[in-house]
């Protein structure tokens, strides 16, 4: 993936990704489309209010302001013709609805988690695997004291085939890794299944 600014895409790109990033309320999925975009990224982001008291829980993002009411959208130059674009879905129950519709076309997703919370990212893993979607699990670092990757992948009964990655999704060479474990996974994904026999 190209560092620094990329000028319009014009005519040359031919073959559109798209990836999702999903998890539950706050736990990082517009500043991961953020320090990774290398354009200005669109986002929905509205001012929270006193209003969403009763429903957005900011008890572990108390300096929470702003919350994404649609999607965050970015762009990855990979090469000449190809390019990625990168969807954050918004976290909250009452945004839900809008998921299945960013899942079409989506080839692969990554299901950001906070371990301070990791109930909140039942509902991404079960809608991805609902739609038979491939994904990857990232940690975002909150800094506080971390569970191992080891019982994360326990409470959250993953597959021990999908990759669980530690991640700050402020830093963009972190965020590429992402992007990168999930490219990766989706390689072994196909190669395995054109690897298998015809029946």
């Amino acid at each position: 993936m190209p560092d620094g600014p990329r000028a319009p895409l014009g005519d040359r790109a031919s073959n559109g990704l798209k990836i999702v990033v999903v998890g539950g309320f706050g736990v990082g999925k517009t500043t991961l489309v953020r320090s990774v975009s290398e354009i200005r990224p669109l986002n929905t982001e509205e001012t929270m209010t006193r209003a969403g008291v009763p429903t957005d829980d900011t008890r572990h993002v108390p300096e929470k302001t702003g919350t994404t009411v649609a999607f965050d959208f970015g762009r990855i130059t990979l090469d000449e013709e190809t390019v990625l674009y990168l969807f954050g879905a918004p976290g909250q129950e009452r945004f839900w609805f809008l998921w299945d519709r960013l899942f079409a076309g989506t080839i692969g997703a990554v299901v950001l988690v906070d371990d301070r919370r990791l109930d909140d990212s039942w509902y991404a893993i079960d809608r991805l695997e609902h739609h038979g979607t491939p994904f990857i699990v990232a940690r975002n670092d909150f800094g506080g004291p971390p569970h191992t990757l080891e019982e994360i992948r326990d409470a959250l009964d993953l597959d021990p085939s999908i990759p669980l990655i530690d991640c700050d999704a402020r830093s963009r060479e972190s965020s590429k890794r992402v992007l990168l474990t999930l490219a990766e996974h989706l390689q072994t994904l196909h190669g395995a299944h054109a690897a298998a026999p015809v029946r």
